[in-house]
């Protein structure tokens, strides 16, 4: 029998999913002084997930790792397969016989929700589906958004939120050098939003925002920040969490925060308004969102394990549309054990059901550990899951069928539309030739169908 990764058998690893995860694992096993064949399938015909159809498109900069990623696949025994579902077009049972090893990297796309009363009212959003609707997600592209109230509400207070809260706050003429989708610029270029509502249930010390994302809320040309001075007002175990070297964030985002309550009402036509230790308990309204009704809470127990108390005090808030952005769990895969948690089982990157790691199989980045963490952990993560195969290596089986070429005569017998990343390269080229048209960086494609027209045409 051969040895895996060697000249006279390469060692076949499909990846599934093509985003972040999946990109910085194909890396990190190209790195190893090994004979690896490397096939990533990815369900949309446009790779780079979260960095594609996730990343705000006023940060432009985040989006230059998609270079690292191109060089990956560039590599001679790379491949890309877009426009192909596992679990739907091809099974997990099925890829165990064309490869030696599978490292599921498929993220985590469905949103948590409040469970609160008035959840499903017109109006009421989660920030995926509005970052997925301006970003170009297929998904997304139909989404409606009503625009024309005066008050927005944001729950939340991470990265997401922010990013929900800046690109309402933001003007037309900002958006307009970006690529974000002229559908989503039409809307945004009449909204008639006047104040942008930002609420936390813990307070400003424990926020997830990162001092980059707080700042830019005081640098946008058209709106001004307000915070309360009574929000940043901290309890003993808050200050005592600003003293560690590790609490370095936490300390600027406070700086920032404070510098925000100088800053006076002026003639900007929007305000964002942060609010801290707020819950919100259900949202009013007959069909359509009017107003929502807020617990006041206050923090309880030691530092960094502080949990949040409702005082029986609440106060609500008009507005005419209403985002959730509080964090996203995995969804299960045909064939792939699944934890209540909203991730796949696993030790150290090994699929694991009943207890026991299922040979071959692996998974990493949020769909290994949770939505946490920025694009580059996606890095770290990948290091760990590729060493777990890497110390598995001599006891892996070999597939019965080690051949890309049988993989794509399978998927073409089921009249799936294959994607290689040679296809992804014209509609690449395209969404760029448009954009420039109209003085952006690009004009994503939004529907599929038109994806693979454009793939197509010689």
């Amino acid at each position: 029998m051969s040895i895996l990764g060697t000249d006279q058998r390469p060692l076949r690893v499909a990846i599934v999913g093509a985003g972040p995860a999946g990109f910085y694992v194909a890396e990190v096993l190209f790195k190893h002084d090994l004979n690896i064949k490397v096939d990533m399938f990815e369900k949309l015909p446009a790779p780079f997930g979260l960095v594609r159809y996730g990343v705000a498109p006023d940060h432009e900069k985040i989006k230059n790792v998609i270079k690292i990623y191109e060089k990956t696949a560039s590599h001679p025994q790379f491949s890309f397969f877009g426009h192909v579902n596992v679990g739907v077009d091809i099974s997990v049972l099925e890829l165990r016989r064309f490869y030696d090893a599978t490292i599921f990297c498929y993220g985590a796309e469905l949103d948590k929700h409040l469970g609160i009363e008035g959840e499903g009212l017109k109006g009421s959003h989660t920030a995926t589906e509005f970052v997925g609707w301006y970003n170009g997600h297929p998904r997304f592209r139909d989404q409606v958004f009503d625009l024309q109230c005066e008050a927005a509400v944001v729950v939340g207070q991470g990265n997401v939120a922010m990013d929900v809260a800046r690109i309402l706050c933001s003007t037309a003429d900002e958006l307009s050098k970006t690529d974000i989708c002229q559908h989503a610029l039409d809307v945004l270029a009449k909204s008639r939003i006047k104040e942008v509502h930002v609420y936390g249930r813990r307070g400003p010390v424990q926020a997830a925002f990162t001092p980059l994302e707080i700042r830019e809320m005081g640098q946008l040309s058209n709106a001004y920040p307000v915070v309360d001075p009574k929000d940043l007002e901290l309890n003993q175990a808050s200050l005592l969490e600003l003293e560690g070297a590790a609490d370095a964030v936490r300390k600027k985002n406070l700086e920032i925060l404070r510098s925000f309550t100088n800053v006076p009402p002026n003639s900007s036509r929007r305000k964002f308004v942060l609010h801290f230790k707020r819950s919100p308990v259900q949202i009013i309204g007959k069909n359509q969102v009017e107003k929502v009704k807020f617990e006041i809470n206050e923090l309880t127990g030691e530092p960094h394990q502080q949990s949040v108390k409702g005082t029986g005090q609440f106060e609500d808030i008009e507005c005419g549309v209403f985002f959730t952005s509080i964090g996203y769990a995995g969804v299960p895969m045909q064939g792939l054990p699944f934890s209540p948690k909203g991730i796949v089982p696993n030790d150290h990157g090994r699929i694991l059901a009943d207890g026991k790691a299922i040979q071959g199989s692996y998974v990493s980045g949020w769909i290994q550990h949770g939505a946490s963490g920025v694009i580059g952990t996606n890095k770290i993560v990948a290091e760990e899951t590729v060493g777990s195969l890497m110390k598995d290596l001599a006891q892996l089986a070999p597939c019965e069928a080690p051949s890309t070429e049988e993989v794509v005569k399978l998927l073409k017998s089921r009249s799936i539309e294959l994607i290689t990343f040679i296809d992804w390269k014209k509609i690449d080229a395209y969404e760029i030739m448009i954009g420039l048209r109209c003085g952006k960086p690009r004009e994503k494609i939004t529907r599929v169908s038109q994806m693979i027209f454009i793939a197509r045409d010689p």
